[in-house]
This record gives C-alpha cells, structure tokens and sequence, in this order.
C-alpha cells in the first residue's frame, strides 16, 4: 500500500541516498531500458557520478525518483556529437541533464512536476542558463511540451537513439509567487489568473462600484446612470435602441426568440458550432417556423450555403446567426451576412454575446443581437442586453411581459426591478472600455497561437477567421482535458474546459476577454508546457528521458 507521507525534494547528500540511486539506476537503465549489462550486484554507478549533482524525490526514508545535473565539462554530450558548443546560443553558463528515473508505481504527474520545478531552482542558484541533454527519440513530443530545442544528428546505438536538445532557463521559468514542487493552491486571498470567457477578470473600479450601497430602480440617480449605461452601449454598437434585462445570455436569446415568434414567417439559423445549435433550441422551444444550415465545427458559415437555402425556400424572411461561435472562437462574418439579409430583405438577428467588447462591432443593418455584461464588457454577469434597429410595439397578448421588448420601451427600459450594482459596475467597465485596445489583444493571441504550434498543440479553426478572445486547444490523445484543466486550476490559471462540448472533444479554451496582463499569459504558457508534459510522462511506457551515458 502507497505511504501517505508527503513527497520531499532535495540534493542527495547522504550514503543511502546514493546506494539507492544505484540501484534505481540499475532497475531503469539495465532492467528496463537494456542500455546496460546485467551484474549480480543489481547497482549500477554512473561513470560520471562523482561530479553528478542528484536531486531526488523521497518519500520517508524511499527513494522514488531521481534526475541528475553537472556542469563539468566534456559533457556526455561532448563524447557523442563533435562541436557540440556551434550547435548552442553563445553567451550561455552550460549544465547537461541526465538520468531521469523514477519507480514505476510512482509515475505521475505531480512526482515529474517535483522534479522538474526542482531542477529548475537548482540551475537559478548555481546561475546555468542552457542545459543540453540527450532525449531519447521515443519521446520526443514530450520534449517539444517542455521547450527543448533539438539539434545535431541522432546519438546512441541502433537500439537506444538519442536525440541532442537544449533548453534555456527562460523556456521553463516559474511564477515567483508558486513553491517549487507543488502545485500552488488558489485561496480566497490570491488572484488567480483569469483566462475564462466567463466570468472574466475585473477592474478595482468596477469591482468598487458593485460595492456600494443599492439604490431604488425607481429613484432618479438610478434613472439617470441608466441611460447613461444605454447611451454607452449604442455608441459602441452603433445601435438605435437598446433594452437591458436581468438574466444571462440565455434569457436575451429567449427574448429575441420571443420577438420572432410574432412574426408569421420562416427563418433560417446558421449553425456552426455549440451556440449555433443553441439558437435552435430556442428556436424550437418558441415554436418558430425554421430551417437549419449546418457548417462543420471550427469553420465559417459558408456564404453559397446560405444563399442557396435562400434562394431554395422563398418563404424565409428572418436569419439568425453567431457572431463569435464561442465553443470554437470562429468569427463568422458579419459583412456578409447583412449583405445576403438587405439582398433578400431578410430580417438579421444576432448573437454577438462574445463579440460585443472583444472585436469592433457594427449593428447597423441587424434587426435584434442579444449581449451581455460580462464576457468582452469585462463587468460582473448578471444583465443582458438586446439591442434593436427600429422601435418595437408591445405584445401584451402574446408574449410574457418580461420576455416583450415593446413593454420594456414604453417604460423607458425600467419596467422592472434592476440591480442598481450590477448596473453601475457595467456603466463603469463601459467607461473604462474605450482605453482597451483591439489591436494589443490581437497581437498578443497572435503570439499565443504560435507559441502553441511550435509546442505541437492544434489551434480549433483557420486563423483568418478566429476571433482574438478564444483560442481553443485541442489535446494530444494521451493528455486529458478535464486533468490538466484541474492542475492548472490548482496552480492559479482559471481556463475553460468543465462544459459538456468541450471534454467531449478533449478541448481547452485560453480566452482573453476581461483584464488580461502579458506577463499572466506568457505564465500560464509555461505552467501549460509542464502540465502537459506531466501527462504525457504518465503515460509513456519508459521513465527515461533524458539518457545514461554509455
């Protein structure tokens, strides 16, 4: 039965450390590995341990995992592959990495991440800068997870090849604030870096502002930070009226669902992905007279699709559509739709929930788009919104009065009670908005999405028609979403990953819609390399990664 005791990582410094180094030595590179003869003793000494530093995993008085470290030149490196420095950054205080063992049983994520967090704050006090290691060519993905740099031609035997790779100290930094070996646990007291498309992270002052004291919606401070949060939304929609509920995205497509119940027509809803299907939920459960136009996830709602369903059923007079299909992060195109609607004098209805504050938004031409407070306006969720072209009449006599855009105007957009908190808060963040800077956001996830390639994880959907706000991931096969989801968690990145469509796909969604830093992104990369690598070293058949000289 496995020991409870915490695991401990340290330098090895005594006898038994190093008996039992030997002969985990043996166990993996001799009995597993086969690298080695067999010999009665079952120990086997490193040829260069006497200048091997060790740093080891122990539980009590068991040692469970080890990898080495030495800075003494030749390198094993050196024996294998001659010019070994042309092949390396100039400038740099050189280590080489080696014998990287553990037990069997003790193969997991968090014993690997102990080791690696270890070594790493060993090479930052002894001031290397690049280390060098042969990588044997089995797991070489893994390698790539962890940034190491392959170079040279292939090393070893024709039963044992190695790969020579570097990595530098900056590939694989921590966040200051994390312990070396176990993953940080968020607490109420820390920030966690907020990389959700919702809730997202939140400004001090609009945090501020949802703190104070409530007002009635009846009074005239509320009524006028109302139309003052009304006039901010037009205005950066480019809209004519706009209504404001208390719900979530949710009820705001019920509401326009409700809307286009009262028209006596067909419609059509593209759907492209999770919240495409969505609006034929709602379509369906309103009762609505509809066709569908399906388009594969991570794809554009294609242009000739829909001009052909167009064009094939006279009767259809109302169209509704994603903006940013949220469970993919596909942009569809906007243009284009309102130019196919004006043609064929379609009425075009919206989602832009993921849109509106992530990308420039134009609703000229749309007939109803549903938003809401949190996502891109980076304010709490809690209020939605439907904005529409023209003014709309009541509908007392078929509709329910909360979901009757017409009732909510001739009240002047306050026919019921409305959080005076959530309100001010999303009047501020709307304030604050006009500072963010589209191009930044898109430069940013630009570099993410490259980072994310050259580590051999697939980006969802064609980078031409991406929205900037959701990078959606899709897993190796030997990484589970929902896990590494977890782990990061643990160590203080919020991702999205918990919704049914995405662990279905094994997909994990890096999102930028709230107040996101630079330094937090380029954190959460590294942290996400060593995750994955973790999962990655469960599953692969071998511990060995990084070679025992011959």
């Amino acid at each position: 039965m496995r020991s409870t005791a915490a695991l401990a990582y340290q330098i090895a410094t005594e006898e038994w450390h190093f008996e039992a180094i030997h002969r985990l030595n043996y166990k993996t590179f001799v009995e597993e590995i086969l690298q080695h003869e067999e010999n009665r003793a079952k120990r086997l000494v490193d040829k260069f341990h006497e200048d091997n530093t060790y740093i080891i995993c122990l539980r009590g008085g068991q040692l469970l995992g080890m990898v080495a470290v030495r800075a003494k030149r030749p390198f094993s490196l050196d024996e294998k592959l001659h010019g070994l420095d042309a092949h390396l950054p100039a400038g740099r205080s050189l280590c080489e990495i080696r014998l990287l063992a553990v037990e069997p049983s003790e193969r997991s994520g968090v014993l690997f991440l102990g080791l690696m967090r270890a070594l790493h704050e060993h090479c930052r006090r002894e001031g290397y800068d690049l280390a060098v290691i042969s990588g044997t060519v089995r797991q070489l993905k893994l390698y790539k997870h962890l940034g190491f740099v392959p170079f040279g031609p292939l090393v070893g035997t024709d039963a044992a090849k190695f790969q020579p790779m570097y990595i530098t100290l900056e590939a694989i930094e921590f966040r200051p604030d994390q312990k070396i070996y176990p993953l940080r646990k968020s607490t109420v007291t820390e920030s966690p870096a907020n990389f959700l498309p919702g809730p997202v992270a939140i400004r001090e002052t609009v945090r501020h502002r949802f703190a104070e004291r409530p007002v009635s919606h009846r009074s005239e401070s509320f009524v006028a930070d109302f139309k003052a949060t009304q006039g901010l939304l037009l205005a950066m929609v480019n809209a004519n009226h706009v209504q404001i509920l208390m719900g979530s995205g949710t009820l705001a497509n019920d509401t326009i669902a409700a809307q286009l119940s009262l028209v006596s027509a067909t419609g059509l809803i593209l759907s492209n992905g999770e919240f495409g299907e969505r609006l034929v939920d709602h379509a369906k459960r309103f009762g609505l007279s509809y066709e569908v136009v399906r388009t594969e996830w991570g794809h554009v709602c294609r242009q000739d699709q829909i001009r052909e369903a167009v064009a094939r059923n006279p009767a259809i007079r109302w169209l509704w559509a994603v903006h940013c299909e949220t469970s993919t992060g596909v942009l569809n195109d906007l243009s284009m739709l309102k130019e196919i609607c004006a043609e064929n004098q379609l009425a075009l209805n919206m989602d832009c929930i993921s849109s509106i504050g992530t990308v420039p938004v134009n609703l000229t031409g749309v007939y109803l788009a549903s938003g809401v407070s949190g996502k891109g306006l980076a304010a709490f969720p809690g209020l939605s919104m439907i904005f529409h072209e023209r003014a709309l009449a009541p509908a007392s006599n078929r509709l329910p009065r909360y979901l009757d855009l017409g009732y909510y105007a001739i009240n002047d957009g306050i026919p019921f009670t409305l959080s005076s908190n959530l309100l001010s808060a999303l009047r501020t963040a709307l304030e604050c908005h006009p500072n963010r800077d589209f191009a930044t956001i898109t430069k940013l996830t630009a570099w993410l999405r490259a980072e994310l390639r050259d580590m051999g994880i697939q980006i969802v959907g064609n980078e031409s028609f991406l929205s900037p706000a959701v990078t959606t991931l899709t897993l190796p096969p030997d990484v589970n979403s929902r896990i590494l989801g977890k782990k990061l968690e643990d160590a203080g990145y919020l991702l999205s990953y918990m919704s049914g469509y995405l662990l279905e796909r094994n997909w994990v969604q890096v999102c930028l819609m709230g107040e996101v830093s630079e330094p937090e992104l380029r954190s959460l990369l590294k942290e996400l390399r060593l995750a994955i690598a973790a999962q990655l070293f469960n599953s692969a058949s071998s511990s060995l990664l990084f070679a025992q000289a011959s």
